[in-house]
């Protein structure tokens, strides 16, 4: 597989591989307070009041059983520390008192949501614990609610299936995670989210991006969710024909999404054929014949990776693991530069915790590593290798050196299966590393600590009147008036739209221009520190009415629109100014004729552009400095 020429528009391999995708889309609800409690909402730079450690322990499911995502956490024996605020958790996040009623106006904002995806809303309101052993909710669950059902948008010549919208509470923010000890700010625990979840009828890449573009930005025009980095991130599931569903959990841009999939398919590709390699060698897993020595005394004295490990951490052990037959398993590509061996390598990382990189060192790659021939030599011989052989070495705590070791045997079980349900984490360059065991309906149970919430229809009916036009309604609308198709998107991320629909609702406004000024124009002056939406409304359309209908200068519209932000000049009379200094500037055009004369008049052009850029020089003064000149 070339794995540096992949085409992630190649649709035709796409469908050949029989690629599908769905969604899932967390956004954090704009409300000024918590989900089920009154702290309020935001996040802080301060230092912490005060930390508590916990430890995680799994339930019985109401049907007596566990689920194997939280055995798997269970198993890497974290410390969890939390950091605490005063002024951003109280004794409900923390898992000392119940949950108070849940936050309505978060309701009303899910509902709304809900029905602009044409969701059928449920009649009544059930909380639901969600397990989470990971250590990011203290709780060890997540209270979640099923607000709609059955819902769609649209996206080309079909419908996308919304099958669910949820609300539920938002967890906290990772700090640290190093070794068995993992730490987190609690101050973003349980902001309002809504969750939605797509049917997996995404064909390819190039759809999953553009679907999950399409609904974020759908729920961001309405207002009722909030902006900006770490507010909203998508999960999304891939499987190819012959494998099964896999998350990549945590996605933060949508840029990403279309790399991520591509590459995930080809992973999955990749896995089959370890599959089918693996089934040729084996019958089963239990034919599987490893062997393991100590070798942490031979390895104290080596003058190599694992010696020098050993060295800097004497409680320390090393062991060596062969691995039969699995050279050409262990190679085998699966990601851009990764192979079944960094499987194996994440598997050790997040469950037994051997975070040192490289955490395993492979035989059938020991040029990347600093380890002799001659020491390798050694450990074949006391392994009895023969070829085609692997085998790896682990060094940490002893009792992580066990687990992961029996990790790789597991993760090599499940590679007779193909594709295993897991999770995992987006590495920020298109591929992905194991996060955890995809978790299954054994961690969802009923919660006792609040009550249902019924929904009337006369509540619903309120909500429906205020979810106000869909963004695909706007797109069309934008079209029809002449936009190109880069506006239209520019547009569709702007809090300024609704602005432009008043401005285009004008006669004799060039519509153009004023989604230029609405979204372009209004991006480059934000990062310039110029936000408009911080102006009054009011004058802030005034002025741009003005500014289109007598066709200024863009220059002389950014102007403006800083003086107004600022208030570093009255804008009412800026803009009664505005056709005065073009009268002056024409009466320049028309009194130097000769070439000297037209040369002095762009001097004083270029003057008047000068004057105009330094935010203390009123337009009026302006113009009065000119006709100084002119007379």
């Amino acid at each position: 597989m070339d794995y540096e020429n992949i085409k992630f528009d190649d649709n035709a391999r796409f469908a050949e591989l029989g690629f599908k995708c769905g969604l899932e889309i967390h956004q954090q609800v704009a409300t000024e307070k918590k989900l089920f409690c009154h702290c309020p909402v935001g996040l802080t730079d301060k230092h912490h009041d005060a930390e508590i450690l916990r430890h995680m322990r799994p339930t019985l499911s109401e049907l007596g059983e566990y689920d194997g995502t939280a055995l798997m956490e269970f198993k890497t024996k974290k410390n969890v520390i939390y950091r605490l605020y005063r002024d951003r958790t109280c004794t409900y996040e923390m898992d000392d008192t119940p949950p108070f009623l849940v936050n309505q106006q978060a309701v009303d904002y899910a509902i709304r949501l809900a029905l602009l995806f044409n969701c059928r809303i449920v009649d009544e309101i059930h909380v639901i614990r969600k397990q989470y052993l990971d250590g990011s909710i203290p709780t060890g669950f997540q209270r979640t609610m099923i607000i709609g059902v059955d819902g769609w948008v649209p996206y080309k010549d079909r419908k996308i299936t919304i099958t669910q919208v949820n609300l539920e509470e938002e967890a906290c923010r990772e700090i640290s995670d190093i070794g068995h000890t993992i730490t987190f700010a609690a101050d973003r625990l349980s902001i309002p989210l809504v969750e939605i979840i797509t049917d997996s009828q995404m064909k390819n890449p190039t759809e999953a991006a553009e679907v999950c573009r399409l609904l974020g930005n759908a729920m961001k025009v309405t207002g009722l969710v909030r902006r900006g980095i770490g507010t909203v991130r998508q999960d999304v599931n891939v499987s190819i024909t012959g494998s099964t569903r896999v998350e990549i959990k945590g996605v933060h841009k949508v840029g990403n999404i279309k790399p991520l999939t591509a590459i995930e398919a080809i992973r999955h590709k990749g896995l089959l054929e370890i599959r089918d390699k693996i089934k040729s060698k084996f019958a089963s897993p239990d034919e599987i014949q490893y062997r393991d020595i100590d070798i942490t005394t031979f390895f104290k004295d080596s003058i190599s990776s694992i010696g020098t490990r050993l060295g800097e951490h004497p409680e320390y052990v090393a062991v060596g693991l062969l691995l039969p037959k699995m050279a050409d398993v262990t190679t085998h590509p699966l990601q851009p530069g990764k192979d079944f061996g960094t499987e194996l390598s994440g598997r050790v990382r997040v469950i037994a915790c051997i975070d040192d990189q490289p955490n395993l060192f492979f035989l059938s790659q020991k040029d990347n590593y600093k380890i002799p021939d001659s020491d390798w030599s050694i450990v074949c011989k006391r392994l009895k290798y023969e070829d085609r052989d692997d085998i790896a070495l682990i060094c940490g705590l002893a009792a992580d050196v066990v687990t992961a070791m029996n990790e790789i045997k597991i993760r090599i079980a499940e590679a007779f299966d193909g594709v295993p349900n897991e999770t995992r984490q987006d590495m920020k360059d298109g591929t992905t590393d194991f996060e955890r065991i995809l978790p299954g309906p054994d961690r969802m149970y009923p919660d006792t600590d609040h009550p249902p919430v019924g929904i009337t229809m006369e509540r619903v009916e309120r909500n429906q009147r205020k979810v106000g036009e869909p963004l695909w309604d706007r797109h069309a609308r934008w079209r029809k008036i002449g936009l190109h198709e880069e506006q239209v998107k520019a547009l569709s991320l702007s809090p300024l739209s609704t602005l432009f629909d008043h401005l285009a609702a004008e006669q004799e406004i060039n519509a153009k221009k004023a989604a230029h000024i609405c979204s372009a124009l209004y991006v480059g002056l934000r990062r310039k520190g110029h936000d408009l939406t911080k102006a009054d409304p009011d004058r802030l359309y005034a002025m741009l009415k003005c500014a289109l209908t007598e066709d200024w200068s863009h220059q002389r519209i950014q102007d403006t629109l800083i003086s107004l932000v600022n208030g570093t000049r009255m804008p009412e009379q800026a803009v009664a100014a505005a056709p005065e200094l073009e009268k002056t500037l024409e009466r320049a055009r028309s009194e130097f004729s000769g070439d000297g004369d037209r040369e002095q008049y762009r001097l004083k052009r270029f003057a008047a552009g000068r004057l105009i850029k330094k935010q203390n020089v009123h337009v009026g003064d302006l113009i009065q400095k000119l006709e100084e000149k002119l007379s």
